[in-house]
């Protein structure tokens, strides 16, 4: 069977997009195929597979994310990103502004005049500082936000040439964060209002150039222990620069929580896959 698709990126963090609305791509929806899309050698390569299907309940769509090892999450910042560009095309421009339905909860999204595209994410909730002392692996602190997936997240003088996988996954493998694991991000401090960010991505078991809610998380931590006013602006490895803006409601909460910043279309095509 032949799927149509498209390749889009945010701020490196990329993404093959397919329309599902029909759900005649449901039957190849499986963790192989997905996983096979995704293969930067023997697929069209991915950090992941976003699906649009109908909505259940009170979005206007209904965004299904697949991590590139094929297993089902239940958000992600950059694709909600690129999932509200998507849409955005396939109305011919006329959708700038919708509301989606995620396993997370409703997210909503807007391409902005700029062509920058935010998106207002659901409340992060279990925040836990110093959840882990820092040992002779991670020379910091770990702090946890989840933000629609789960991040552990150190604050450290520097990320550049830091061993990341081997950081990263002692991090999404620590029993503190089984069954099912955590994303792991490493951060520096720029300055009180910007940050650099590097993330190894649960599902990707890897590095990969941006991280949407892992930009967030480590955002609003930054927020938590150092007091830092909205917005705060954070460097991924990809190149870019993200805004993340938000409300505080106490000493640890958030509200309005978005995330800000490049979702581009890198291309189009076919792909023949076994029915």
């Amino acid at each position: 069977m032949i799927i149509p698709f498209y390749k889009l990126t945010g701020a490196g963090n990329d993404f093959v997009m397919v329309d599902n609305r029909d759900g005649t791509l449901s039957p190849l929806l499986t963790r192989e195929h997905i996983a096979r899309l995704c293969n930067r050698r023997f697929g069209i390569g991915a950090d992941g597979l976003i699906a649009i299907e109908p909505a259940r309940n009170d979005g206007d769509v209904r965004m299904r994310y697949y991590n590139a090892d094929g297993g089902e999450a239940e958000m992600c910042g950059n694709g909600a990103r690129c999932f509200t560009a998507f849409v955005s095309l396939l109305s011919g421009g006329s959708i700038t502004e919708l509301c989606f339905e995620t396993l997370a909860g409703l997210v909503r999204g807007q391409v902005n005049a700029d062509g920058s595209v935010s998106i207002c994410l659901t409340e992060p909730k279990g925040l836990k500082l110093n959840l882990l002392p820092a040992d002779d692996i991670i020379p910091s602190p770990i702090h946890f936000l989840n933000t629609g997936v789960p991040h552990a997240v150190a604050f450290l003088p520097g990320v550049e040439g830091l061993d990341l996988l081997t950081m990263g996954a002692y991090l999404r493998y620590h029993r503190a964060f089984a069954p099912a694991g955590t994303n792991a991000d490493f951060a520096t401090v720029i300055s009180p209002q910007h940050l650099r960010l590097r993330t190894y991505e649960r599902g990707v078991e890897g590095e990969t150039l941006a991280c949407g809610t892992g930009i967030t998380a480590t955002a609003l931590l930054h927020a938590v222990l150092t007091g830092a006013a909205s917005p705060i602006r954070v460097d991924v490895a990809g190149g870019d620069t993200l805004s993340v803006s938000f409300i505080r409601t106490g000493d640890a909460g958030f509200t309005d929580v978005t995330l800000t910043g490049p979702a581009t279309i890198v291309f189009r095509g076919e792909i023949s896959v076994p029915s």
